[in-house]
């Protein structure tokens, strides 16, 4: 039996707050962690725009059932079942894989979870990657894992120095879900 998304998906929200729109970020205006510059077509903008319109913004977005559902509706199918969350064994593991996928994108994600389990790292979550990863003993495979994206963050902030406001609440979520 595999992981569960439900869990996952809140975890991850404690996580990512609300709407932000930070001239810093790379991904602009987001929401919940969806952010416009990447996923643009998201049909929870429109409700958004609208929303922007209205008195209590940004503070009405959290008391809106439907986008509420568009959003656990889009990490359930963009990210969640692209990182095969249901085959990963083990909860804390999938937790931490879908967690790391939506901040810092499916590909990251999967690769560096491929290296802490000692499969390829190509980015693909296949049959190979999920038996490695389902072999884990899972607190190793979580500190590697951990290990491995702040090393990742590290390597943001030496690139893109205006990224280092986010490095302590990067490597903070990281331990906290590690």
């Amino acid at each position: 039996m595999g992981a569960n998304f439900k869990p996952a998906f809140e975890a991850t929200m404690r996580s990512e707050g609300g709407y932000v729109d930070d001239p810093l970020d790379p991904g602009g205006e987001t929401y919940r962690g969806v952010a416009r510059k990447f996923h643009s077509k998201w049909e929870g903008w429109s409700t958004i725009d609208a929303m922007k319109k209205r008195t209590n913004f940004p503070r009405n977005l959290d008391q809106d059932a439907a986008l509420q559902a568009q959003i656990q509706d889009f990490y359930k199918h963009q990210v969640w079942d692209k990182v095969r969350g249901d085959e990963i064994e083990n909860q804390d593991i999938a937790e931490s894989i879908f967690d790391f996928a939506v901040n810092a994108g499916i590909g990251a994600s999967v690769t560096l979870a491929q290296t802490a389990s000692g499969a390829t790292a190509d980015g693909v979550m296949g049959p190979g990657t999920l038996a490695a990863i389902n072999k884990q003993e899972p607190k190793t495979f979580l500190a590697l894992f951990a290990l491995h994206k702040i090393a990742r963050y590290v390597h943001i902030v030496e690139k893109r120095p205006d990224s280092r406001m986010f490095f302590y609440g990067w490597v903070k979520r990281t331990l906290e879900g590690a």
